[in-house]
């Protein structure tokens, strides 16, 4: 059973925000909401808060071939198609690995806390002009 790690109340904040919202966040658009609520936090603390809260295990990142890094909670198990050339992303119906099992038996002990899956390839539209 993996225990909730204590977390700081800027922490707690970021997790909030990223609750609110249905979709990923950047670490830009996460501060900028920050503002807008009337917690004020640097950008430079967003960041390192959200790198303490990915070794946590409570949130995932996803990095866009652009460079920009997404944000959003471990519990949305949302997977995406990303197309290199125009960085258009589509999230994915379901999970195609949520029903493959970790083995029972592990001899490094390893708690599993979420996971990530990402394909990337050309849109409909990128593909076509490319044809």
């Amino acid at each position: 059973m993996v225990t909730k790690p204590d977390i700081t109340k800027r922490q707690e904040q970021l997790l909030e925000e990223l609750n609110k919202c249905d979709d990923e966040l950047s670490g830009q658009e996460l501060h900028r909401q920050l503002i807008e609520s009337g917690k004020v936090m640097g950008l430079t603390t967003v960041y390192r808060n959200l790198q303490v809260l990915i070794k946590h295990g409570l949130i995932r990142s996803r990095h866009l071939p652009t460079g920009e890094v997404l944000y959003t909670p471990v519990d949305r198990d949302i997977h995406h198609l990303t197309c290199v050339q125009c960085g258009e992303t589509s999230k994915m119906e379901g999970c195609p690995v949520k029903d493959i099992h970790t083995p029972k038996t592990n001899p490094k002990k390893f708690q599993l806390l979420f996971h990530t899956l990402e394909y990337f390839g050309l849109c409909q539209n990128c593909y076509q002009a490319q044809s």
